[in-house]
């Protein structure tokens, strides 16, 4: 089986997977009162958002891995890319479950979640150099290659918390995190087939079809929420794609629209330390253009729009990295 073949079937797999769970899941989440706490300090339009269904994100996991591993040629570094993401999606678990069945509004504390990620992070690094991957870094546009030898494990532990936590931050819009995941993930596909590395486009065709099929439950108005279960397993999912496919430089051109909405809460808390004053209505980005008077499907799109733009620079930006 080729690999374009065994990428567009596990997108398809995945995709169908997560559509059929929906209506099984969904019903069953809202009847243990698994649903979502909204923060008053938060836009006021999404106080109606009270009580969805949360914790979507172990649809995607499911469709994600039974695709990947149906289809992959080389089961290790399908067990790398699949056990960190569900590692990840573990550590969003048990965040969601202390918030939304324990009621303890804060989940894992922050210095837990961090040590979790780091973990994951440390285990990324070496499971990637245990499969062959070099410590060399490839920089966009110019295939320059630099061999950072020691320093290539922080660095990819930079990387892995880096993308949990951004694409954590994003979804906070109906439909935004998993859309834009459908396209980063759709161009490591394409990245991976340049590559030849036919486990990494399967498992991205799989990524791409389990956040497509998402946003069909997710799509404003949401029925239902990925929560941290899905968020951090997302994040985690880009960084190990990232790093299998040698690209960790290309993802901040790939996810600026995670990047961008990381920044937003930056320059938000050190002005406000510095100053006093806010430069945004809110942060993350989102927000701001929500309290500027944008219905929330206007600024979902134009993020996909803007996602999608940067989707299509970061694919010249791999030419000649293969």
């Amino acid at each position: 089986m080729s690999d374009i073949t065994a990428s567009i079937l596990a997108f398809l797999v995945s995709l169908v997977v997560v559509l059929i769970m929906g209506p099984v899941l969904i019903p069953t989440l809202y009847r243990m009162k698994f649903g979502q706490e909204v923060r008053d300090d938060g836009p006021k339009t999404h106080l109606k958002k009270q009580g969805t269904a949360t914790m979507g994100g172990v649809m995607i996991l499911l469709g994600l891995t039974i695709a990947a591993f149906l289809f992959t040629d080389d089961i290790w570094k399908t067990l790398l890319l699949t056990g960190i993401t569900l590692g990840a999606g573990l550590l969003g678990f048990l965040d969601d479950y202390l918030k939304v069945v324990l009621r303890r509004p804060l989940g894992l504390k922050a210095r837990h979640k961090i040590l979790g990620q780091l973990l994951l992070g440390v285990l990324l690094a070496w499971g990637a150099v245990l499969l062959g991957r070099d410590t060399t870094i490839i920089v966009p546009f110019t295939g320059n290659e630099f061999d950072i030898g020691l320093l290539y494990y922080p660095f990819v532990v930079l990387v892995f918390i880096s993308a949990t936590n951004a694409v954590n931050l994003t979804d906070g819009l109906d439909g935004l995190a998993c859309g834009l995941m459908a396209i980063a993930a759709g161009v490591y596909i394409l990245i991976s087939w340049m590559m030849g590395n036919t486990a990494a486009a399967v498992f991205a065709g799989a990524l791409s079809g389990g956040s497509l099929g998402f946003l069909r439950h997710n799509y404003h108005p949401a029925k239902i929420f990925m929560g941290d279960t899905g968020s951090l397993a997302l994040g985690g999912a880009l960084a190990a794609l990232a790093v299998l496919t040698g690209t960790e430089l290309v993802l901040l051109i790939l996810g600026a629209v995670f990047v961008f909405e990381v920044l937003s809460v930056i320059i938000q808390v050190v002005s406000f330390q510095l100053t006093g004053k806010r430069v945004f209505k809110m942060s993350p980005l989102h927000h701001h253009f929500e309290l500027c008077g944008w219905p929330e499907v206007k600024v979902v799109h134009l993020f996909w729009l803007m996602g999608f733009c940067f989707a299509l620079l970061s694919l010249w930006s791999v030419k000649g990295m293969g």
